[in-house]
């Protein structure tokens, strides 16, 4: 490949006229920056799984430049987030992965120079500078795929199961908006407040699918009182891995989407990246495989090869660029005989991986509330929209 030098000239990094000069600290040396909040008590967690991630994927491949990681500065506060990036671009930076959160992605998108390739690891909206791309977990666009699942199956009609949350009502609204067609329509909409006697009209209909906007600990309630030959689906949500048998059991015959990296752990092109030792929680290895994708993106930028590189079979899913945001397209999957496996199979898989953290589901009041929080991703604690 060309010298990085020969790929970002030096005129680009030049600041805007109206910003102070930024003095590096030490020699600038070309490197690749990792902006995440290591720092913060609300999203360490998070951004370790993503840098450890991040850095097998690294360890895995030959490096064309040194990682620097950048984590003293507040992704909630805009000129913390610019000062950390404007400070990696004058260490010599010459691409930028981050920030990670919602907000400190919009922070950086408002910005008129973006003088290397970046990646933001969550996604905004609108015009931006042609370097900044967007690369994330967002669970809307797994809501579209599996409305496109049910098309492909000639399914017609919908029903729409939600539950009292933000995050339910994203799902729906994703749902909707890629379900909406002249041969497609919404039978309803009905909120589940723990109330079954909703299910009672939904019969055996050829043409029609059930679409759960719901996480795991609600899905398991729902699943026993809907007609067994009705499609039902949902999102990744209600997945909390293969060593939940139990919850799985309940959930047998929902198809849903999720990681290759959860689903396919012994697939030759997963196992070549190293894993977490000892094992994440299931949240936490989404966001550990989003950190190695995010490091075969920036290489790809870094090359300026993603004409030849995409659709990237990434980790994470398949990857495709649209505009200036990387889709992931999620593996189809369904709970057969107590275990997720990819759709098509013809047995359950093995379990994810030996000493796997298994985020419970208590049945207590308490407890379900806590099994809730953990069954939705630490992803979409990052997610949160302004």
């Amino acid at each position: 490949p060309l010298p990085v030098d020969e790929l970002i000239g030096t005129e680009e990094m030049l600041p805007e006229i109206d910003e102070p000069y930024v003095f590096p600290m030490g020699e600038p040396i070309p490197h690749i920056a990792l902006l995440l909040p290591l720092q913060s008590r609300a999203y360490a967690s998070a951004a370790k799984a993503v840098q450890n991630g991040f850095l097998a994927a690294a360890s895995h491949d030959r490096l064309m430049l040194p990682i620097r990681i950048y984590s003293n500065f507040d992704e909630s506060e805009n000129d913390s987030v610019i000062a950390v990036y404007r400070q990696a671009i004058a260490n010599g930076a010459r691409a930028v992965v981050g920030p990670l959160t919602r907000s400190g992605v919009a922070a950086l998108a408002e910005r008129r120079r973006i003088p290397v390739p970046t990646l933001a690891l969550n996604i905004v909206e609108g015009e931006h500078a042609s370097k900044l791309y967007f690369f994330g977990m967002g669970i809307e666009e797994e809501a579209r795929q599996v409305a496109r699942l049910a098309i492909e199956q000639g399914l017609h009609q919908a029903i729409i199961v939600t539950v009292n949350s933000s995050l339910s009502q994203r799902l729906q609204a994703a749902f909707e908006e890629e379900w909406s067609g002249e041969e497609r329509g919404i039978l309803r909409v009905v909120e589940f407040n723990n109330n079954i006697r909703i299910f009672a009209d939904i019969g055996d209909t050829t043409d029609t699918m059930v679409f759960l906007a719901a996480d795991s600990s609600k899905a398991r309630l729902m699943r026993p009182y809907l007609p067994p030959k009705v499609p039902v689906y949902a999102s990744s949500q209600v997945f909390l891995g293969n060593e939940n048998t139990l919850i799985n059991y309940d959930l047998n015959g929902i198809d849903f989407v999720d990681m290759p990296w959860l689903l396919q752990p012994e697939d030759p092109a997963i196992m070549a990246f190293p894993h977490a030792i000892p094992a994440l929680s299931i949240s936490h290895e989404r966001l550990y495989a989003l950190g190695v994708d995010s490091f075969q993106l920036v290489q790809l930028l870094l090359l300026n090869n993603l004409e030849f590189g995409l659709p990237l079979e990434g980790v994470s899913g398949r990857i495709r660029l649209e505009e200036q945001t990387f889709l992931r397209e999620a593996m189809p999957a369904r709970f057969v005989e107590g275990v997720a496996q990819p759709s098509g199979s013809a047995a359950p898989t093995v379990l994810m991986f030996p000493g796997q953290v298994v985020e419970p589901a208590p049945d207590d009041q308490i407890g379900e509330q806590a099994d809730e929080q953990a069954n939705t991703h630490v992803s979409e604690q990052i997610n949160n929209r302004p």
